[in-house]
C-alpha cells in the first residue's frame, strides 16, 4: 500500500465511519465523502471505517476501498459489538487534528463536515449538527426520540441538545478525553457532553436513508435509551425508593380507612382489596427490583477486565493479526 502524509501547512481531518451490512450504499458513500474531504482548504483526510461484524460484503468493499487509497483503513472487529463501540474503536485509531462521525447510511450529508470544519477553526472544540428536516424517519420514530431527550434532560444534570445524533466534529482534545473513558455501556453523544470544552452546532437538513434498511431495531433504540439514562443519571434509582414511601404511605391511609369503616360498623368484604393492593405492592417491588438490576448489571459489565473490543485486522497495517483495546 502506498504511504502518505500531511504537510505542516496541512490540517488531518479523520473521519470515523461505523459500518454494519451497508453494501447498498458504501459505494456511493465512498463517492461523496472522498469528494467531500477533497475539497477542503488547507486539510488533507483520512477514513477509518469500522466493519462492526458484517456479514455481506460489505468488508470486501472496504478492502477494496483500502487498496486504492491509502488514506483509507479499514478496522475489522471480530463480531458485532454495537454501534457505539464501533464508533469508539474508530475514535481510538483516528490520528487527526479534528475527528468527524458520521454514519454510511448518507442520511447525514458528507459536504457538511465542510461547514463543521470551519467552526472547528474558529476555536470550537465540539460541532454537533442539529437537524433541521428528519425525511424518511416515521411518526413514530419522531415522537419517542422527542421524549426521549426531554425525559433525559429532566434526569440528567449534562446538556444533550435534542434533535441530534452521532454526527459531530471533536477537536484533538476531545478525542484524547474520550480515548481515556472506557466504560463498555456507551452513550457517545453523552460523554461529548459531559467532557465539556467549547461546543456550537450548525443545522442541517437529514436526508432519507440512501439504500438498504435501518440497523437500529426498536430493542437497540430502547438498550440505547436505557444506557443513556442510567450512564448519567441516579434518578431512576430515587424513584424507586420514592414510589416506595408513595406505596406506604397509601398502605397507612388504607389502615385507616379500615379502622374508620370498622369502628363505624361496616362490614368490610375484603378479598378484591386484598388482592388490589398485594398485587400493587408486588408490582411496585417488581419495578424497584429491575432499576436495581439495571444498575447492578452495569456495574457488573464495568468490573470485568474485558477489553471493550477486539479488532481482527487491521488493513493499514497489513498485519492481519488480532488485537485488543481495553
Amino acid at each position: 500500500m502506498v504511504s502518505w502524509s500531511h504537510t505542516v501547512a496541512d490540517r488531518l481531518v479523520s473521519l470515523v465511519v461505523p459500518v454494519f451490512n451497508e453494501s447498498e450504499v458504501l459505494g456511493a458513500f465512498y463517492d461523496r465523502a472522498t469528494r467531500a474531504l477533497a475539497a477542503l482548504d488547507g486539510m488533507t483526510y483520512e477514513i477509518v471505517f469500522i466493519d462492526d461484524g458484517s456479514s455481506d460484503d460489505s468488508y470486501a468493499q472496504l478492502a477494496a476501498f483500502a487498496a486504492g487509497n491509502p488514506r483509507i483503513r479499514v478496522l475489522k472487529l471480530s463480531r458485532n459489538f454495537g454501534h457505539q463501540i464501533a464508533i469508539s474503536a474508530g475514535i481510538d485509531y483516528a490520528k487527526g487534528d479534528c475527528v468527524v462521525i458520521l454514519d454510511a447510511d448518507l442520511q447525514d450529508p458528507p459536504e457538511t463536515v465542510a461547514a463543521m470544519v470551519e467552526q472547528w477553526r474558529q476555536g470550537f472544540d465540539v460541532v454537533y449538527g442539529v437537524r433541521s428536516d428528519r425525511a424518511g424517519e416515521t411518526p413514530v420514530k419522531l415522537v419517542t426520540a422527542t421524549l426521549f431527550y426531554r425525559l433525559l434532560g429532566r434526569l440528567t444534570n449534562i446538556y444533550i441538545p435534542a434533535n441530534v445524533g452521532d454526527f459531530r466534529l471533536l477537536s484533538r482534545r476531545v478525542a484524547d478525553q474520550l480515548k481515556l473513558l472506557r466504560e463498555k455501556d456507551r452513550f457517545v453523544r453523552g460523554l461529548v457532553s459531559w467532557v465539556g470544552f467549547k461546543q456550537t452546532s450548525i443545522t442541517y437538513k437529514r436526508d432519507p436513508r440512501y439504500a438498504g434498511t435501518t440497523k437500529y431495531s426498536f430493542r437497540k433504540m430502547l438498550k440505547l435509551s436505557f444506557d443513556g439514562i442510567t450512564s448519567f443519571s441516579t434518578m431512576p434509582l430515587k424513584l424507586a425508593t420514592w414510589t416506595g414511601y408513595a406505596s406506604a404511605i397509601l398502605a397507612v391511609l388504607y389502615l385507616v380507612s379500615v379502622l374508620v369503616q370498622k369502628l363505624l360498623g361496616h362490614t368490610v368484604d375484603g378479598w378484591a382489596t386484598i388482592m388490589v393492593a398485594m398485587l400493587f405492592l408486588g408490582s411496585v417491588q417488581l419495578i424497584c427490583l429491575g432499576i436495581l438490576g439495571e444498575y447492578i448489571g452495569r456495574l457488573f459489565n464495568e468490573v470485568k477486565p474485558r477489553p471493550m473490543y477486539i479488532i481482527e485486522e487491521d488493513l493499514s497495517s497489513g498485519s492481519g493479526t488480532s488485537q485488543t483495546t481495553q
